[in-house]
């Protein structure tokens, strides 16, 4: 309990006492507000202003949720895909990794060109984003998967199908949950970046708004909510993966 506390504790320290400096120097050293807002001043700007973009953050949080989902199915169907099938593996991995050269802001315009303004360009955004981490990871997992437990299971006459579901889809859940949580918080960043193309709403939306403005104060917030998206997500699949791994650990000990 003192080593939880002491982990929690430190870091809330340091951000509190980064705030103040932050507090005194915009205060003491007079910085106009439209350069660096005191901290005071974005919070109020957040608590006033939750009228002005409370429909921008919902927008965000619907399309990145959904962005995740369909990102994490593409993942994990063609991890799996490539991992039963390893004449296509070794034909599409290479590619696999070589597309991620690209930088999604340079496809982006193209996917506005073919898709319009609409949705779809934007969740496949998120999708080209959230899709890789879960992908690599789950493959990863699966190459882990013990060689004496696999040679145990061969002796035994199990079938592909019963190695890939008993043993080697169990035992990849660890890198699986790793590649979700990091594709949960690149699902915010992918809806950010797509309502940058082009859209109606979104916090996206309200950062170009109020940069044009010269808003820092809204700007901040937005960065703030972004972030808050973020640890929601990233918190959502750390709760799933204790309840999924500690529930299998349950079953194996019985």
């Amino acid at each position: 309990m003192k080593r939880f506390t002491a982990k929690t504790v430190s870091p809330m320290l340091v951000l509190v006492l980064l705030l103040v400096i932050w507090e005194m120097s915009s205060r003491l050293l007079d910085i106009p507000a439209w350069l660096l807002p005191a901290p005071t001043v974005i919070v109020a700007e957040g608590i006033d202003g939750w009228g002005n973009y409370q429909h921008h953050l919902i927008s965000t949080t619907q399309l990145a949720f959904f962005g995740f989902l369909i990102g994490a199915t593409v993942g994990l169907v063609v991890a799996m895909t490539l991992h039963l099938l390893p004449a296509v593996k070794r034909a599409i991995y290479p590619l696999l990794i070589l597309s991620q050269n690209i930088p999604i802001i340079v496809l982006a315009p193209l996917l506005v060109i073919w898709f319009g303004f609409g949705v779809m360009p934007k969740l496949i955004v998120i999708t080209l984003v959230c899709f890789f981490p879960i992908a690599v990871s789950t493959i990863d997992g699966f190459r882990q998967t013990s060689y004496e437990l696999l040679h145990y299971m061969h002796m035994a006459g199990a079938s592909k199908q019963q190695i890939f579901t008993k043993l080697e889809l169990p035992h990849a859940l660890p890198s699986i949950f790793s590649g979700l949580k990091i594709a949960a918080t690149y699902s915010v960043m992918g809806a950010v970046i797509s309502e940058w193309l082009g859209a109606n709403q979104g916090i996206g939306v309200y950062m170009t708004l109020a940069q044009s403005s010269f808003r820092t104060d809204r700007v901040f917030v937005a960065i703030f909510f972004i972030m808050i998206l973020c640890m929601i997500f990233f918190g959502a699949i750390i709760g799933l993966e204790k309840v999924l791994i500690k529930g299998r650990g349950k079953e194996d000990e019985s």
